[in-house]
C-alpha cells in the first residue's frame, strides 16, 4: 500500500464539525463566525455543511442530536422499572458530557454570550423532557400525563443543575452525586419508589422533605445546600 493511500483522511463526524465550530465561536465570537468559515476549518464544502446542519444555529448542539438518538436506543431495550430507566438515561447524558468536558465548557461560555443560542438551548432541554415523558407514557399507559411530565421535568432540571455545577466550578461532580439526587427525585415523584432498590447509592443518603409546590430548580438547589450544611 502506498503512503498516499495510507494518508487518506477519515471523514469528520457531525460532532467533530460541531466541536470545530465551538472553538471558532469561542475565539472569534458567534456572530462574527460564518458558516463558510466553519466549513473551511472543517475541510468540507459549504454545501456539505448545510446538508449536515441546515444553519449555523444548528451546529453547536449537534452532540445533543446524537445523545437523543442514544437515549431512544436505550429506551428501546427492556427495562424493569421505567422510572429508573429515565434516571439512567439522564446519567448517560451526564457521563457523555463529562467525557467531553473541555469542549462542553467552551460551548457554555459561547451560549451564555448569545441570546439566540440560549433560546436554542431551551428548546433542546425541552426535547429531553419530551423524550423522557413520552417513554414513561408508552411504558405506563394508565399513567396521568401530568405525572410523567412532572417527573421528566424534575429529572432534566436535576441533571442540568449538577451539570452546571461541573461546568462552571472546580467542583468534582461525578455520577455518584447525580445518582443520589435522582434517587431523591424518584422518592418524591415516582409512584412506585422502593428504597430497597437503591442499594447502589451510598448508605449515607440524606432524605429531605419539601412542599409539593417546590419547583425542580429550587428542589435541586435546596438539596445541594442541605448536603453542604451536613457535610461541611
Amino acid at each position: 500500500m502506498s503512503d498516499a493511500s495510507a494518508a487518506v483522511p477519515v471523514p469528520l463526524t457531525r460532532v467533530d464539525v460541531a466541536d470545530i465550530a465551538v472553538r471558532l465561536f469561542h475565539e472569534f465570537g458567534y456572530e462574527a463566525t460564518s458558516a463558510t468559515q466553519i466549513a473551511e476549518a472543517a475541510g468540507v464544502s459549504r454545501s456539505t455543511f448545510f446538508r449536515q446542519f441546515g444553519s449555523k444555529d444548528d451546529v453547536i448542539f449537534a452532540d445533543h442530536d446524537e445523545l437523543l438518538e442514544q437515549i431512544s436506543s436505550y429506551f428501546a431495550s427492556q427495562h424493569e422499572d421505567p422510572w429508573t430507566a429515565v434516571c439512567e438515561a439522564a446519567s448517560l447524558v451526564f457521563e457523555r458530557f463529562r467525557e467531553r468536558l473541555e469542549i462542553v465548557r467552551l460551548r457554555d461560555l459561547v451560549v451564555r454570550e448569545s441570546q439566540v443560542l440560549r433560546d436554542r438551548e431551551t428548546v433542546m432541554v425541552s426535547r429531553y423532557e419530551k423524550t423522557f415523558a413520552t417513554y414513561l407514557r408508552q411504558m405506563l399507559p394508565r399513567l396521568d400525563p401530568l405525572v410523567a411530565i412532572r417527573f421528566a421535568s424534575a429529572v432534566t432540571a436535576t441533571h442540568n443543575f449538577e451539570l452546571r455545577r461541573l461546568i462552571r466550578s472546580d467542583a468534582r461532580v461525578g455520577p455518584e452525586e447525580l445518582a443520589a439526587e435522582l434517587v431523591e427525585v424518584r422518592r418524591l415523584l415516582s409512584p412506585t419508589f422502593d428504597s430497597s432498590t437503591t442499594s447502589g447509592v451510598s448508605p449515607d443518603l440524606v432524605v429531605a422533605v419539601f412542599p409539593a409546590s417546590t419547583s425542580p430548580y429550587d428542589l435541586a438547589r435546596a438539596i445541594e445546600e442541605r448536603l453542604r450544611a451536613i457535610t461541611g
